[in-house]
């Protein structure tokens, strides 16, 4: 079977292109013939997907408003620009993982409208980025809804990434046929020791605060607790550079990022936007529990009492993080984490996929 993957920007493996690329090596394991198909490639993962006998195809210019935010930038453009989809079928089967590709596809994988990212985030800021936003706000929300039909009148069929992704799309009259979870990799994601230090709590804050809340870590902070943060250093505000609980470690690989969750007593989540997230999961997968909030996709995926602890507030979310710190948990919790974990991950989540991709094959067939 011929496949081929759309993605965003593919200049790195995080973020919205990661279930196309963990797809797309479940599909060529699977003896699959693989293409992934963007606007543009980092020269590094262009030589590993390669290697691998994946097929990489450029679409369009491959312009970016700045290559530090190249998704942004690319789904922009295609809304200042909304052409016409791409007609041809190249391939058995095509999924369109992308925000900023309109191409005719067998299915639509919706992780998300930007715009709604962008509100959740600039609810926590006050700064001209905040104000300009506001203003841009409503013909932002206009045009992407058109964005948004043109990807759904283009596709044969429209799969979410979780139930809170799919109610955004309904509530904007998007018909949404199906919910299939991100994968992960759990082969990758898993304790790296078996006499883990427990002696911090990890958390970040993300590409522009989305994963973090820089004011709830300093809270917790300010309790007492020790945290470790992850990430891109430059959307750390000062104020938590000198903190005497805070660490600041910049970004991680992903080695890295495996023996950070192993070793953290909680990974704390204090994301402003969330329609999946895969940090918990990857928590959870590390046998580490998570504490967030009771909404958006993290309620979806973290247990209640039983991988993790779900919030409803800051203060609550403060008061909690003190608790566990002082008090623990119980070690069941964390074959819990990992046993939940697994229900996400990519050999699960691909044969929903290949079953997907099958039936496509045999309705073209007759």
């Amino acid at each position: 079977m011929d496949v081929t993957f759309i993605t965003d920007p593919l200049v790195t493996s995080a973020g919205s292109v990661r279930p196309a690329l963990l797809l797309a090596r479940a599909f060529r394991k699977e003896g699959h013939n693989v293409t992934i198909t963007s606007t543009q490639f980092a020269e590094q993962l262009v030589e590993v997907l390669s290697s691998e006998g994946i097929t990489i195809k450029k679409a369009g210019s491959g312009y970016s408003l700045r290559y530090s935010f190249p998704t942004l930038g690319a789904w922009a453009k295609c809304l200042l620009w909304l052409r016409e989809a791409d007609r041809s079928f190249e391939s058995d089967f095509v999924a369109n993982t992308s925000s900023c590709i309109i191409s005719e596809c067998h299915v639509y994988y919706a992780q998300g409208p930007m715009t709604r990212t962008l509100s959740d985030i600039m609810l926590r800021k006050h700064s001209l980025y905040s104000y300009v936003y506001h203003v841009l706000k409503k013909p932002a929300v206009f045009r992407e809804k058109e964005l948004i039909r043109r990807f759904r009148e283009s596709a044969r069929g429209f799969v979410a990434n979780s139930r809170f992704c799919a109610s955004m799309y309904e509530e904007w009259g998007i018909p949404v046929d199906g919910i299939i979870n991100p994968p992960m990799d759990c082969s990758f994601f898993k304790s790296s020791t078996a006499s883990p230090t427990r002696d911090y709590v990890l958390t970040t804050i993300g590409v522009y605060g989305k994963e973090g809340s820089a004011n709830v870590i300093r809270m917790v902070a300010d309790a007492g607790v020790k945290i470790k943060i992850f990430g891109n250093i430059l959307t750390i505000p000062a104020s938590l550079t000198n903190h005497p609980n805070i660490d600041i470690l910049g970004r991680a690989t992903d080695l890295e990022l495996v023996d950070l969750y192993s070793n953290a007593l909680f990974t704390l989540f204090a994301f402003a936007h969330e329609p999946f997230g895969y940090i918990p999961v990857e928590s959870m997968a590390c046998g580490t529990p998570v504490l967030t909030y009771r909404r958006q996709g993290p309620c979806e995926t973290v247990v209640q009492k039983q991988t993790g602890w779900l919030v409803d507030s800051d203060k609550d979310l403060r008061n909690l993080a003190v608790a566990i710190w002082k008090d623990g948990y119980a070690e069941t919790v964390n074959n819990a984490c990992v046993k939940r974990a697994s229900e996400f991950d990519i050999t699960r989540i691909s044969s929903k996929w290949l079953k997907l991709a099958k039936s496509t094959v045999v309705d073209q067939r007759h």
